[in-house]
């Protein structure tokens, strides 16, 4: 077996290990041949190769994101509950688990992304400047959760009820205990502890284990999650749908989507709602940091005469009013939340999720038909076969036999609770896909089913990152350190009290992304770009509103 001495380092820099079920320090090597794990029988489950792979060998891109050099481990591929699907496709959940050579007795599962489909290198988040689950000596597991798509906006398997279950609830229970049997032949015992974290539908995969498979992941991070994401699709459509009203027509009429909003409305507006919020919190820097103070209306931006860049039309504002305060039916009933205004509403992240632009079409719009018809309609159901053709009044109906299967919008967290798990939950006050708002009620949901706020706060916090669009990018501090946070919460029992982040935007400076109801406040003395300068506070304990 090969020793990777220089992980001692890594642990001693990322903190240590539970005294409880283990010496302080302790790295365990494997006790088998990383080939030899081909032959294992496990019921289910077929396992096509185990290779290892050198220190510092390259492993690809997650996704855009070129992968730093990892230490020397061995990867594992296979998959579980292989089957000929109803449309005559070979199903199964593919997984990938990496398995390092100097291992700290932690495992993690990686949460996926938009309809799955996808097998990404199990190597857990990556963010810049910090390194990898992989790195740290964590066992990583990642899935395609029971499908092999074309791209994740693939939603062809939904024609196959297995792989549907699969994908909706299913494949996190399935891969994590199958990747948890490998772990403990590998190295000769079990995991100690056990994470999940991911984004989007990493998300709401990593909040329906807290709900459903409590006792799997002593803690868990989900970010921007689509935990309402049947509802979340009715939005989707609703902003399809009004901003087209508004949109010039090509030669065959049909709406230009892109062009309902030119970059520089965009620019006009995120400069308006900077304007009216951005001090709110006592420091005009760019973000805003006090969300729930912020009120803004965009009919300060409308024109009083013909329409230029300096202004906003009446039927441009009158949509940004329609759409921003969430899709309804006919009678005015809510089908989803509103959404919060700030300072990403110029950036091509939200542009390129609710507009597109002259290249692409709406991300929204190429999602929505996959999603909608093919995966979350009830079965049966005749396919809708675009976001403008959604029918606000009937056709919720047809979407929701899925939500109870697929959404994670329960508050009974206590068999999590009892287990002893911790959870993180962040998002993007400028996320345009899955509203800001719709979390923050959720989580004071949770609180109030759950003995307050304070009590709650034992083991669930939320936070709020401003500007950032969608998992990442924005006029945002969205570079933090949440599996530190959350490792150091489950195994030192110290909650994080803030997570300093740090972002491309604003080069040099730091801040605390501060739990939920609290936001950073600047101390009075000091650079109002470090953040050691700032301190979380409690101002308010209600979710923003724009009404």
């Amino acid at each position: 077996m090969r020793c990777v001495r220089i992980t001692l380092c890594l642990l001693a820099a990322f903190g240590g290990l539970s005294i409880a079920t283990r010496a302080e320090g302790h790295v365990q090597e494997p006790v088998k041949p990383c080939a030899s794990l081909v032959s294992l029988a496990i019921d289910n489950t077929t396992i096509a190769s185990a290779k290892e792979i050198a220190d510092g060998e390259p492993i690809g891109q997650f996704g855009p994101i070129p992968i730093p050099p990892q230490p020397s481990h061995c990867v594992v591929e296979g998959k579980i509950n292989k089957h000929m699907g109803a449309d005559g496709v070979e199903y199964g959940d593919r997984f990938q688990l990496r398995l390092p050579d100097a291992w700290t007795g932690r495992f993690l599962y990686q949460g996926g992304g938009g309809l799955d489909g996808i097998l990404n290198p199990a190597v857990g988040p990556v963010r810049p400047g910090f390194q990898t689950a992989l790195a740290r000596g964590y066992a990583v597991v990642s899935t395609d959760a029971g499908h092999q798509g074309k791209n994740t906006l693939d939603g062809a398997f939904g024609s196959d009820p297995e792989a549907r279950a699969d994908y909706l609830y299913r494949s996190t229970k399935l891969v994590a205990e199958v990747a948890e049997k490998i772990i403990a032949k590998y190295y000769g015992r079990k995991s100690a502890h056990a994470y999940m974290a991911g984004c989007s539908t990493g998300g709401r995969e990593s909040m329906l284990a807290t709900q459903r498979y409590p006792e799997l992941f002593d803690g868990v991070v989900a970010g921007d999650p689509a935990f309402n994401v049947v509802h979340a699709a009715i939005a989707e459509a609703w902003f399809s749908r009004k901003f087209a009203d508004i949109a010039p027509k090509d030669a065959q009429g049909k709406p230009q989507l892109q062009k309902a909003f030119s970059d520089a409305d965009l620019k006009l507006l995120a400069g308006a709602v900077l304007q009216k919020c951005d001090g709110l919190d006592g420091l005009k820097d760019g973000m805003i940091d006090h969300p729930d103070a912020c009120r803004f209306d965009p009919a300060v931006l409308q024109c009083k005469a013909d329409k230029n860049d300096t202004c906003l039309s009446a039927a441009q504002v009158n949509a940004l009013h329609i759409t921003f305060a969430g899709p309804t039916d006919s009678k005015g009933t809510a089908l989803y939340s509103d959404w919060p205004y700030d300072a990403g509403l110029e950036t091509p992240g939200w542009r390129m999720w609710t507009l597109g632009n002259d290249q692409m079409p709406a991300l929204n719009v190429l999602i929505y038909p996959e999603f909608l018809s093919r995966v979350a309609m009830n079965p049966g159901e005749t396919p809708i076969p675009d976001a403008f053709s959604f029918d606000f009044d009937k056709d919720p109906a047809r979407i929701a036999g899925t939500a109870p299967l697929m959404d994670a919008d329960s508050t009974d967290l206590s068999a999590f609770r009892r287990h002893g798990g911790k959870l993180i939950l962040y998002t993007g006050m400028s996320d345009p896909v899955f509203s800001a708002n719709d979390l923050i009620r959720y989580y004071n949901r949770l609180a109030q089913q759950n003995g307050g706020m304070a009590a709650t706060r034992q083991f669930a916090r939320l936070f709020r990152i401003p500007g950032m669009t969608h998992c990442f990018g924005g006029p945002a501090l969205d570079d933090f350190d949440d599996l530190t946070a959350i490792e150091t919460w489950v195994e030192r029992g110290t909650p994080p009290d803030q997570l300093v982040a740090t972002g491309r935007d604003f080069p040099g400076r730091s801040r605390p992304l501060c739990p939920y109801p609290q936001i950073p406040r600047y101390m009075g003395t000091g650079s109002t770009e470090d953040a050691a300068n700032f301190a979380c506070k409690n101002l308010q304990n209600s979710p923003g509103s724009n009404k």
